[in-house]
């Protein structure tokens, strides 16, 4: 998993409409409301770190560099 998005994500979507893969959900045309953050597909990212630079809460991370309790909560939304 190349990134991971952590609690300080306030699901402004900023992320959503720069990612050229569409790897963060939920999107706004799925279950958008329920979950309090939005999460990096690992299977559909490319590693381009685009989200990372446009995150204004610095939510975004490279696996290597976030919590583990957050890189498994990333892990657990895709099963």
């Amino acid at each position: 998993m190349p990134h991971v998005i952590t609690d300080k994500c306030t699901k402004d979507g900023l992320c959503l409409a720069v990612c050229p893969t569409d790897s963060i959900h939920p999107r706004k045309d799925e279950n958008f409301d329920e979950p309090t953050q939005l999460f990096i597909d690992p299977g559909t990212c490319i590693d381009c770190g685009v989200c990372i630079d446009e995150c204004p809460q610095k939510a975004i991370f490279a696996e290597s560099d976030a919590d583990a309790k957050f890189v498994e909560a990333n892990a657990a939304h895709f099963k």
